[in-house]
Order: structure tokens, then sequence, then C-alpha cells
């Protein structure tokens, strides 16, 4: 069980991922907002900086991380983006492993290990959903092998 709940996590950051590969410089800084909401660019880095407070909340060697992190109001490089995602993809898996070790509790989360995974995972794809829209809404087109890929996780 462990495996496949790291085989989960691992999957949902895939899919993330082959968003953004996907995302032209351009497209990262697409918003919707008219008051200076998030741009595509900045909801990626809202995902970083949840999953980052997460692991440093929930894990003793997160504690210790130095990931990267964005200002409020920054809209970092798909570069940078790549790699704030890969630490703290890394991050969450390390809480996974020592949550899985203590029987499931996590600091913090009292409902438990599996639902803050889920919890991650679904603010995530709420994430990857609003990003789509926007992009769909200001005129970025995105391939159908990509928007239907982003639901085969046998294929990821």
């Amino acid at each position: 069980m462990l495996e496949q709940l790291i085989e989960a996590w691992q999957t949902n950051h895939r899919v993330t991922l082959k968003l953004l590969k996907a995302l032209s410089d351009e497209a990262l800084q697409a918003t919707l907002s008219t008051r200076g909401g998030r741009d595509v660019a900045r909801q990626l880095a809202h995902v970083h900086e949840v999953r980052t407070s997460w692991a440093e909340i929930s894990s003793k060697t997160n504690r210790n991380a130095k990931p990267p992190h964005f200002a409020k109001g920054e809209s970092p490089s798909k570069k940078e983006l790549q790699a704030a995602l890969a630490a703290s993809a890394t991050g969450i898996e390390t809480t996974i492993r020592e949550s899985w070790a203590r029987g499931g509790k996590v600091t913090s989360f009292k409902r438990g290990l599996i639902p803050l995974i889920s919890y991650l995972i679904a603010h995530e794809s709420h994430h990857r959903g609003s990003i789509l829209l926007t992009l769909k809404q200001t005129g970025h087109k995105l391939s159908d092998e990509l928007r239907w890929g982003l639901w085969d996780w046998n294929k990821l």
C-alpha cells in the first residue's frame, strides 16, 4: 500500500509536469484576472508553495530542506517552476514515508496521511483545471493529446 500511495503521488506530480512542459512562456503569463490575480505561472508557484508548506509542517527531515520559495506575486519561469515542483514533490514523498512509519499520523493534519495526500491531489487537480480554463479562454490552444493525456494515468 505504501508503494501505491507513493505511485499515486508521483503520477499526480507527472501530470502537473506534463502540463507545465506543454506551456509556452506566453501561456505562463495568461490570466483571466482583471485585478492582479494569479497568472498560470503563479498558480503553479502556489501549488509548489502549498506542497512545501505541508512538507515542512509534517516532516522533520523536510524542516531542514531548503526548497525554492517564490515571493507573493512573483511569476517564475518554466525552468524555475520545474525545479521547484521537483523539490516539493520529493518533500511530499518524504512526508509519505515518514508518516507511514508512524502509522499514518501527520503533524497538523488530524485525519492522517491518506486524506492529506488526497487533499493535495485534489488541490492540484483544481489548479490544473483552472489553468486549462484560463488557457482556453485566453486563446492558448492545447493539443487533444495533452488534454486527454493528463487523464491517462496508466501512461504517465
